[in-house]
Formats: structure tokens, sequence, C-alpha cells
């Protein structure tokens, strides 16, 4: 991609293109892409379902300690592969978010200003931005290459263009997972967040019939917001909400381009052929 920003106009030559081969998400009341594709067509929320991701990658006692940001990231992962026929092991992945478990590192900040003695171990090593692409590549026993990051509203974008830019180096296939939970303690009132949300993509190199295909390029915000999906105003409080532009998008087919928030007062503008 150019390092100089493209408008809205006219898609540049140097757009990243890719195949979008396999979606997965979940969002409490919607636990997998079906059910958030029903819903922003119109649908209502299923009232019974679970309320945390049980991800069967990991060994059920690994389920239960895992935390929920952990959970909700495997899980969307592990769908999106499926969905792609995709071996997880096989592909290299990216995990963005926002702010990682703020429940954690609430936990953290409070044990070592109180007794810093008392740190749980399984806490501790749970602490860590990169924890849900740790338990991903050991629980599908991947040896690629694996990347988190970090970049506030911009982390899904930023996370897309990593993907991208492997793909354009040469990688067959890339997994992309986005995630959030909820706010906790004083972190969580400087940065907000609510719920629990994840949402990953199967992206390809290739073309692959009937799957869209997605280009993007960076370029200067929108004049004017968008109007939000169904998706978006349901999950608007949670940090990894600016992603749900593009679920709203693949979900109905309505929008052919979207603008999401990259940083540094740019966009990331993505067009989709769903065709």
């Amino acid at each position: 991609m150019s390092a100089a920003a493209h408008s809205a106009g006219a898609r540049p030559a140097t757009a990243l293109a890719a195949a979008i081969e396999g979606v997965g998400y979940w969002s409490r009341g919607l636990p997998d892409w079906n059910a958030a594709r029903a819903y922003a067509l119109g649908g209502e929320a299923a009232p019974d379902a679970p309320a945390r991701p049980s991800p069967q990658l990991l060994p059920a006692n690994e389920r239960r300690r895992a935390p929920e940001t952990v959970a909700v990231a495997l899980d969307v992962a592990a769908a999106a592969c499926a969905a792609a026929g995709r071996d997880p092991a096989a592909l290299s992945s990216v995990f963005a978010s926002s702010h990682g478990d703020m429940a954690i590192t609430d936990y953290m900040c409070a044990t070592l200003a109180a007794d810093p003695r008392a740190i749980s171990p399984t806490r501790f090593h749970n602490s860590v931005h990169n924890a849900a692409a740790g338990y991903w590549t050991i629980g599908v026993g991947a040896m690629r290459p694996a990347t988190a990051l970090s970049a506030l509203e911009a982390s899904f974008a930023q996370g897309l263009i990593e993907a991208l830019a492997q793909l354009a180096a040469g990688e067959a296939a890339v997994l992309l997972a986005g995630y959030d939970g909820a706010g906790y303690g004083p972190l969580g009132a400087a940065v907000p967040s609510e719920g629990l949300l994840g949402a990953a993509l199967v992206l390809g190199r290739a073309p692959r019939a009937g799957a869209p295909r997605l280009h993007a390029w960076l370029g200067d915000p929108p004049a004017a917001p968008a109007a939000p999906g169904r998706l978006l105003q349901r999950d608007a409080g949670n940090a990894s909400a600016p992603m749900l532009a593009l679920f709203d998008a693949l979900a109905t087919g309505a929008v052919h381009r979207i603008a999401l928030p990259a940083g540094s007062g740019r966009s990331l503008w993505l067009e989709l052929d769903h065709d």
C-alpha cells in the first residue's frame, strides 16, 4: 500500500486485495456468524444463547481458566477457519484488540498496589496482550507466525492492513481476529468498553468462487459518518465496535464501500465485491 493517503474517490491501483474465505462471529445473543447475519438482516438475538463462548480446541480445564477475551478470540478464529475449509495450523494469524483483557489488567494493577506477592501466576500469564495468540498457536499446533497488536479504535483496521500485507508478501491465506471485552476499574473509566465481542476473517490471496473480494487503501476520513448497521448499533459500546461496519456490510451485501478508522486522522477504505 502506498504511504500516501488516497481520497475516497476512485480505487487506487495500489489497493491491497483479498478474498474473504471464511467469517467467524460471537457476541452475547449472537453466538455465530449465521445468527449475526440474520440479525443484521432484521432478525432477533437468541435469548437462550450461551453467555460465554466455549472454544473446543482447548481442553475443558483450559477453557474454564482462559479469560473470556481469549475464549471469544479463539471461538471466532476457529469458526472462520472452519468456514474457509482451512487448516488452522497452516495459517499465519493476526490478533487485534484495543485493550486486551481489562479485567485482568485491573486485577494486576490493584494487586501490585496492595499486595504484590499475592499476584496469581495464572492471571499473570494471561495479562499479556498476546495471550489469545499464544493460546491459539498452542491449541491448534500452529508453527506459523502470529501477530498481536493494539491501536485503540484503529486496532482492527491496522490488523487488516497487517494481514493484507502478509498476503501481498506471498502468504496464501491469513487469519485475522478482532476482539474486546468489558472495561474494569480506573482504566475502564478512562477507555470504556461494554460487553464481549469477537469477529474473525480468513483472507485468501487468490480469488475463490462465492467469496466476496475485498480491496483496501488508506485515505481521508469520510465527510460524514455512514448510518450504522444493526450489528454496529447493537454493540456500539464495545471497544472493537469500529470493525462492525465491515461485518454489517458482509452480512447484508447492501454496502459497496465503507471506511474504518485507521489512526492518525486517516481511514482504511474498503470496497467489497459481493459476487
